[in-house]
């Protein structure tokens, strides 16, 4: 009796137990509860950039991809290119202006050699060619003459371009490879200019209405970027190169001059600010959302952006500060981030400017 009274129990919960297993339902993710579960939020876009939170998902449910990629922080390439190409600047190896010289760099620190070879005169505001095979230049020459040369890297042969139109200087070839921009003074007026000419140094003129310094190519070779203080206080202005559609683009204080536009024609990086409290600014190719890009500190200036628009070159003093003949270059990436120190010399390194 007993036993059958037992039997009976076992049965009976048997069926509840295997009832119970057939009607519950099987549990599913909810796929964004658990990604705002798992993903911190803050006001800091910062905070959580690069980062991917990896949640659990019930393995017997698909994840949707496109959701998992669109919604998930993931890390950007920039994060993994490292400098390429080469920059060349003017280096004081002398530590006076009058014997400044022409240097280059691998982007990677590599490869440092002086270009120019004449110790007694003054070169400075150095530029790459789009296909990086030559860089041009200028130097003096007698009493209120700058003139602009070119110089095959590889062979070390120098052309002088200009002969005798003034003070020249920040020259630069156009995208096409076909024109060069610089500024242009005289020591009677000394009133500053944006010329053009032919790459071989023929058919020099001003670009209408462009009156300043620091001249630079758009990525299209259709406009350039300067600075001028032609309404006041010195700022950052855009102009056709037939001398249409000049328009101011920055409000920042005391710019210097010295910019570059990326290669996609986004945005523009500058340096702006009182002497040794400089700093490099980064905005959109309008002049919107300036804000600074170099860490702070180091007197940073004379930016130049890598031909592939990750990195900036600039010249600093973070290791330096308050030395005359301290400056360096340095680079960053275009988020400010990876601050490398490029050249580490007893002299002062400036106006670096990047190339293939």
């Amino acid at each position: 009796m007993h036993k059958r009274l037992f039997l009976w129990i076992g049965l009976l919960l048997t069926i509840l137990a295997c009832n119970m297993g057939s009607s519950a339902p099987t549990p599913t993710s909810n796929l964004l509860a658990t990604l705002a579960a798992s993903t911190p939020l803050s006001g800091n876009p910062a905070a959580t950039a690069g980062v991917v939170s990896t949640p659990m998902f019930n393995a017997a449910t698909p994840v949707p991809t496109a959701l998992f990629l669109s919604t998930v922080s993931v890390p950007t390439s920039s994060s993994t290119i490292q400098p390429r190409g080469k920059i060349v600047f003017t280096c004081q190896i002398f530590k006076v202006q009058a014997s400044n010289q022409i240097c280059i760099i691998n982007a990677d620190g590599t490869g440092f050699r002086r270009l120019t070879t004449d110790s007694n005169v003054q070169h400075y505001y150095p530029s790459l060619s789009p296909d990086g095979y030559s860089v041009v230049y200028a130097a003096f020459r007698e009493s209120n003459v700058y003139e602009i040369y070119e110089m095959n890297i590889a062979s070390g042969n120098v052309k002088q371009l200009t002969n005798k139109l003034g003070i020249l200087n920040a020259p630069e070839i156009s995208p096409d490879g076909k024109y060069i921009v610089f500024k242009h003074s005289t020591g009677a007026s000394n009133k500053n200019a944006i010329w053009i000419m032919d790459r071989n140094g023929e058919n020099a003129g001003n670009i209408p209405r462009a009156f300043g310094w620091d001249p630079t190519w758009s990525p299209d070779g259709k406009y350039i970027l300067f600075a001028s203080d032609m309404d006041g206080s010195i700022q950052l202005y855009t102009i056709r190169v037939n001398g249409k559609e000049l328009k101011k683009i920055s409000n920042l204080p005391a710019i210097r001059g010295r910019s570059d536009w990326s290669p996609d024609g986004q945005f523009i990086v500058t340096y702006s600010g009182e002497p040794w409290n400089r700093e490099v600014y980064i905005m959109n190719f309008d002049g919107s959302g300036a804000r600074i890009l170099s860490p702070t500190g180091g007197n940073s200036q004379g930016p130049s952006i890598s031909p592939d628009g990750q990195w900036v070159a600039f010249t600093a003093y973070f290791d330096h500060p308050g030395d005359d003949h301290g400056c360096e270059i340095y680079i960053m990436r275009v988020d400010g981030t990876d601050l490398r120190r490029l050249t580490s010399n007893d002299y002062c390194d400036y106006q670096p400017r990047w190339g293939q």
